[in-house]
């Protein structure tokens, strides 16, 4: 229901819900519209604000979403309620803290079955950061192994609340809701109003990319007020444009006049690139500009590297394309065009983590209709050279510098932390050992769970570890991790070579303790992918010029003696003899078709089983 737009800060309440994944965040947002009479029960379906398919189907929170409920409290008051949905997952942690930067509070949302899980103690952490007001929820209570009492304690003890102030409730049936409507009218304090005059400061905490309205802003006016039409100002890019349209989220966008100190809403940029809008930047009015931008921006940083390349050639053009129309609604997707010798032309893309890689590979295949093939991810090295104290950054292992040019490398290391029982301690342990983490402390919650924190190695986080950690304690663990610094480590350069000609995207930078596993179980796997020719051909796994491992793939043999039936010897020897010449040229001239599978064999070499355990 639309609010008046001269609405006073007194009567706006910003808030956000935090959870972990899947502990009922959306469902929770949708019953709150449906009670607030924001969208009509003809028109509701589920997950309203979660308007990706792929965010449907892995029940998930991709994007940021706002929406503005007008609400009737019980003090006959009418309020204005500006709820900014966020991503659940730790790839998205900055959207997440900019999204509690335009928040005066917090609904933390906790499952009565499952507890606190590691992710919503990053998020409260991060709330508690930004002083935002607490509001915890204890959903699902109808589930039948529910236990309450229990997680209410747990929320207690861990946020400092007291049992009157957590709320039961299921989304699912709408228990709750209306209490907690009005825990947020009582407990969420107004956004200050004392920057009503003062020049506009206006947080964008997400965008959009619109073919017709340019890049569209979703902000959060922190000082001052903005009419429709005037000029404004991007503070981090210096970029200047005109407000197309001003409008707020319903959920679906409506525009208004003007939007003043307190309001969530949307601005329409007209600008053509969503990096000159990135998310954490401030905007301006052009004629009065603020003195300062407002505090806590920095650019998207990727974390994770890969390589992008369509598995038919023809279709480059079309992965260009794709990748140009993805970025409109990414800023935070890098990419560059590179070159492999195996694979042909491609991107060199940057993520933010690998749920993100995955999210990106994902919508191409899907809205693009094309069959991509992704290298092995990698992580960002620094790497100093000898003489010159030069600094290079190297997120690609075909682009490291030879063995004797390398004075040192740095890779990044990760905090990590881990919820899970305490049965599972010696499980999480043994993964974690074999990743070359350093355990940093134990913290027990409760009698049965226990928390674990170490610092790791990104690159020992990004393959299969967290699908590790969860069979080996049967789904129960959760984790989280941000990044602590990067550190001097003993990495070597792991070449391929097939037919000794080195494959470029099968190489992988790895710490020198774990190359001989990784290569013998690298070569193991290739000579079963590897389709046999009619010459042998040699796999190998190398360091420098040191060849660490070696498999052999059989020729397949004709049996040239077939004709012969009896007679001399040396009839069959002149025989065998030309087929071995014939071979020995084959080999020189031929070439090995490399399969896609063979690609992929390197995804799954994250920690061999056939390494001997350090603990």
């Amino acid at each position: 229901m639309p609010m008046s737009e001269q609405s006073s800060t007194a009567h706006i309440r910003n808030f956000c819900i935090i959870a972990h994944i899947d502990h009922g965040k959306s469902t929770l947002a949708d019953r709150l519209m449906q009670r607030t009479d924001t969208i009509a029960d003809r028109d509701m379906s589920t997950q309203m604000l979660d308007t990706m398919d792929l965010e449907r189907e892995k029940g998930i929170t991709i994007k940021a979403r706002a929406v503005r409920m007008g609400y009737t409290a019980s003090d006959g008051e009418r309020y204005e309620l500006n709820l900014i949905d966020t991503p659940g997952h730790v790839d998205f942690s900055y959207e997440v803290s900019r999204s509690l930067a335009a928040c005066e509070g917090a609904l933390l949302v906790v499952d009565a079955a499952q507890g606190i899980e590691a992710q919503t103690m990053a998020n409260v952490y991060l709330a508690m950061e930004h002083d935002l007001a607490m509001i915890a929820v204890v959903n699902k209570i109808d589930l039948p192994n529910a236990d309450p009492e229990r997680v209410s304690k747990e929320v207690g003890k861990f946020i400092g609340l007291l049992d009157d102030e957590i709320i039961p409730a299921s989304a699912k049936n709408g228990t709750g809701v209306a209490e907690i409507l009005e825990a947020i009218v009582k407990n969420i304090p107004p956004p200050p109003a004392d920057g009503d005059g003062n020049p506009l400061r206006a947080l964008i905490f997400d965008s959009h990319y619109d073919s017709y309205k340019g890049v569209i802003a979703y902000v959060k006016i922190v000082d001052g007020s903005i009419s429709d039409g005037e000029e404004i100002r991007v503070m981090g890019t210096k970029k200047n444009t005109d407000a197309i349209e001003l409008g707020f989220f319903n959920p679906d966008m409506q525009a208004t006049s003007s939007l003043s100190t307190g309001e969530v809403g949307y601005i329409a940029t007209g600008l053509k690139v969503v990096k000159d809008v990135q998310v954490g930047d401030t905007i301006t009015l052009a004629e009065r500009p603020a003195a300062t931008p407002l505090a806590g921006y920095r650019p998207a940083k990727p974390m994770v590297y890969a390589g992008l390349y369509p598995a038919d050639s023809e279709d480059f053009p079309i992965l260009r394309d794709a990748l140009d129309r993805l970025q409109l609604n990414d800023a935070s997707l890098t990419y560059e065009p590179e070159s492999s010798m195996a694979l042909g032309f491609g991107y060199r893309c940057g993520f933010l983590g690998l749920l993100h890689m995955e999210i990106v590979q994902e919508r191409l295949e899907r809205e693009y209709d094309l069959d991509l093939l992704a290298t092995a991810p990698s992580v960002e090295y620094e790497v100093r050279m000898i003489n010159t104290d030069e600094i290079r950054r190297i997120d690609n292992p075909s682009d490291m510098p030879s063995f004797g040019e390398i004075e040192a490398i740095r890779e990044p290391w990760m905090h990590l932390s881990v919820i899970a029982p305490s049965r599972y301690i010696g499980a999480i342990m043994d993964l974690t050992t074999n990743r070359r983490a350093l355990f940093e402390e134990m913290i027990y919650l409760d009698e049965d769970r226990v928390q674990l924190k170490y610092d790791i190695p990104l690159a020992e986080l990004i393959v299969d570890f967290y699908d590790q950690l969860k069979s080996r304690t049967q789904g129960y663990a959760s984790l989280d991790y941000s990044l602590a610094d990067m550190r001097e480590a003993n990495l070597v350069k792991l070449d391929v070579l097939v037919n000794g000609q080195a494959v470029d995207a099968l190489s992988v930078i790895t710490h020198r303790d774990d190359a001989y596993y990784k290569g013998r179980e690298l070569v193991q796997k290739l000579r079963q992918l590897i389709p046999r020719q009619m010459f042998d051909v040699p796999i190998q796994a190398s360091i420098g010029s040191r060849i660490i491992s070696r498999e052999t793939i059989k020729a397949m043999r004709k049996n040239v003696l077939a004709k012969c039936y009896g007679g001399d010897i040396s009839r069959k020897r002149k025989l065998l003899e030309k087929q071995k010449e014939g071979k020995a040229r084959m080999k020189v001239v031929g070439s090995v078709e490399i399969p896609q599978d063979a690609f992929m064999a390197v995804l799954s070499i994250g920690s061999s089983s056939d390494k001997p355990s350090s603990s």
